[in-house]
């Protein structure tokens, strides 16, 4: 339309039933569009929704620790290290040292190379942290599902799968048996 005066422009808007947008600031004189502003912002935040489902966010969990921890303890926060890991989340693993236990950081250096053998082929340590204040710190990261080596098949399956065998072939063999013990005992009834 050209350079036209900012009422004239404004009562142009209103009457088409639009609103009058600056798009130029900066330019002299300013640039506007005459459009629908709730459409142009609906279409961004439709955008902004769109552009935050494709983004992926990486939750990390955090596992704590002490340098003392019973055997059983330590079996169970692994396995909670490896659901985590599975599920594709992050792990933070935090070992706590009080008192006398900070004149002993090899402890914790034992617990963090245990955890680092445990999950070899589910998660990559990212970072790993000496005794810093009171505590060490450890950061391991999922591995991509694909890039996972097979899991070994567990030995409970086989076992599984021969007594099912053994099961049929019994049963087999039952069945035989139990016509024969049938035809006996009907032998026995026609003698008497």
């Amino acid at each position: 339309m050209g350079v036209v005066p900012i009422d004239e422009a404004r009562k142009l808007a209103e009457s088409v039933g639009l609103d009058l947008v600056e798009v130029g600031a900066s330019a002299d004189p300013p640039v506007v569009r005459i459009l629908d502003w709730g459409k142009v912002k609906y279409e961004r935040e439709k955008q902004a929704r769109e552009a935050r489902k494709k983004t992926h966010t990486i939750e990390v969990k955090e596992v704590k620790y002490r340098p003392n921890i019973d055997k059983h303890d330590m079996e169970r926060k692994t396995d909670r290290v490896k659901t985590f890991l599975n599920k594709g989340k992050k792990v933070k693993v935090t070992i706590f040292f009080r008192y006398r236990q900070l004149r002993r950081p090899e402890l914790g250096e034992e617990i963090l190379d245990f955890l680092v053998k445990e999950v070899e082929g589910l998660g990559v340590v990212e970072s790993r942290t000496k005794l810093e204040s009171r505590r060490m710190v450890m950061v391991i990261a999922p591995v991509a599902l694909d890039k996972r080596p097979a899991p070994p098949k567990p030995a409970a399956e086989k076992v599984k799968k021969s007594a099912a065998r053994a099961a049929k072939a019994s049963k087999a063999d039952g069945d035989s048996g139990a016509t024969v013990a049938a035809d006996s005992s009907a032998e026995k009834q026609s003698v008497q």
